[in-house]
């Protein structure tokens, strides 16, 4: 597995300018974090494929599926602005390895739990530390970005989507082999918490200083740091930065979490076919991504982010227009390719606020970002409930008009 990891860091570095020689230290630095990416993705790939069997395995309604699957995103928002703290205590390689391994045992346990109850509570607790374990890993890649001198933490995210494709093979594999969810996640725990365990040595040493080099971070005090200072130009320009982030992940999380139940239930496809819209949006969205820090370096963060939001509101807007089975994956696809940069976008904008300390720009626009897991899955439920699951879907084109205009607070090309 890590040779399949440093592989594929090796085709990401070739499509990006080299405009610093990293060390050892950083390149073994970017391959751990890239690795701890590709788990993430994995885990929550490996669930999607499955949400029928889960809905049928607990008999849930669409709208009772819907408040399950919020009950994620419900303790993202309880305990999302501990990340900040817990990285500067421990440190963003201590906080992203050790809650990889734990978000890992959660989803393993969330399938076996005897109730509904049961499975939303577990779920809230994974949920709070999965958003810790994201936080901290990306403020490790940005920390590794500076200490490059150039873009690459569209790079990480494009691992990401490498997981996000593993984790769809893998459960569209169980779906085949008929294994139950508990075989299924037994299996998949047991070997992402190691993977994520394993990256902790690889890591950068030291506390997270704006990617300074260690030896001179670690002379630095706490009261030499900047500290947290929400003026009110910060705090409007990180509100447009969380509407703008909002968009994204409303368009990325509805395409992940209902695709698969649209083209099973909606449009009747065969369980495997049905499968393919999250493969293909993941599968879009990592070719997008690879290509994605040359583009912006080239275009800007702004242009990019426009054109991505508006090729998803037409693609997706298409094919619910005109529904069929073949269409509706182009749509998916689509709408991967269109939102492939923004959310490594929104995070470096918020990062880079000034006068915040280390993971205060991040923690703060993670949590504003888990608003959008919150209340769009009921919603969403709710409206398929009450019309259809394709009038629901039309989230996905309305998300990303919003993306388009507010992308005016990313950066213009440099």
């Amino acid at each position: 597995m890590w040779t399949i990891v440093h592989q594929l860091c090796t085709v990401v570095h070739m499509t990006t300018r080299t405009l610093h020689r990293p060390t050892a230290i950083e390149r073994r630095a970017r391959i751990a974090v890239a690795a701890l990416f590709l788990t993430n993705g994995a885990l929550a790939a490996n669930l999607a494929p499955r949400f029928p069997d889960l809905k049928a395995a607990f008999e849930l309604d669409n709208t009772a599926f819907g408040l399950a699957m919020a009950t994620w995103p419900a303790g993202a928002v309880t305990a999302g602005l501990a990340s900040a703290f817990l990285i500067r205590r421990f440190g963003s390689a201590y906080t992203a390895t050790i809650g990889t391994a734990f978000t890992a045992l959660c989803y393993f346990v969330a399938v076996i739990a005897p109730s509904p109850i049961a499975l939303g509570a577990i779920l809230f607790v994974g949920g709070a530390v999965d958003t810790i374990t994201d936080t901290a890993q990306n403020a490790h890649g940005l920390r590794i970005q500076r200490r490059y001198g150039r873009s690459i933490i569209n790079s990480f995210h494009a691992l990401w989507s490498v997981g996000a494709i593993t984790g769809g093979l893998m459960a569209a594999g169980a779906i085949a082999l008929d294994l139950s969810l508990g075989v299924h996640f037994g299996i998949v725990a047991a070997l992402f918490a190691t993977m994520g365990l394993a990256a902790l040595p690889y890591c950068l040493r030291g506390p997270d200083r704006d990617g300074a080099p260690e030896d001179d971070a670690a002379q630095q005090s706490d009261e030499e740091q900047p500290k947290s200072r929400f003026n009110a130009r910060t705090a409007l320009t990180l509100a447009a930065v969380g509407i703008f982030a909002f968009g994204g992940i409303l368009m990325e999380g509805t395409s992940m979490s209902w695709s698969t139940l649209y083209l099973a239930d909606e449009l009747h496809a065969p369980a495997a076919i049905a499968a393919s819209g999250y493969i293909a949006m993941v599968s879009a969205q990592f070719l997008a991504r690879l290509a994605g820090d040359r583009l912006v370096d080239r275009f800007g963060q702004r242009t990019v982010a426009r054109a991505g939001g508006l090729l998803a509101a037409v693609g997706m807007g298409a094919a619910l227009a005109f529904p069929n089975v073949a269409g509706t994956i182009v749509g998916f696809t689509l709408v991967g390719l269109g939102v492939a940069t923004l959310v490594p976008a929104a995070r470096q904008t918020a990062d880079s606020l000034p006068g915040l300390r280390p993971g205060t720009g991040l923690t703060a626009l993670g949590w504003l970002m888990n608003l959008s897991f919150l209340v769009s899955p009921p919603i969403i439920g709710a409206v398929a409930d009450a019309a259809s699951l394709r009038a629901g879907l039309l989230a996905i084109p309305v998300a990303g008009v919003l993306v388009a205009v507010f992308a005016g607070v990313l950066q213009r090309k440099r």
